[in-house]
């Protein structure tokens, strides 16, 4: 029988954010940001421009 629940591996974490990747059952990836108590929801598309974003951040 084929399972519904997401396969997901932590990426990265501390104390107070965790980001995390789920391979879901239809095949589509997301990715998920926890931060402290809000959670930002991406598909791999919006994850790869905010990588974006966040290596322009760290060129400053």
């Amino acid at each position: 029988m084929e399972s519904n629940e997401p396969k997901t591996e932590t990426l990265a974490e501390t104390e107070n954010f965790m980001a995390w990747r789920a391979e879901e059952p239809d095949g589509e990836t997301t990715y998920h940001l926890e931060l402290n108590n809000l959670t930002v929801h991406f598909f791999d598309e919006e994850w790869k421009e905010f990588l974006t974003l966040v290596e322009g951040l760290l060129k400053g």
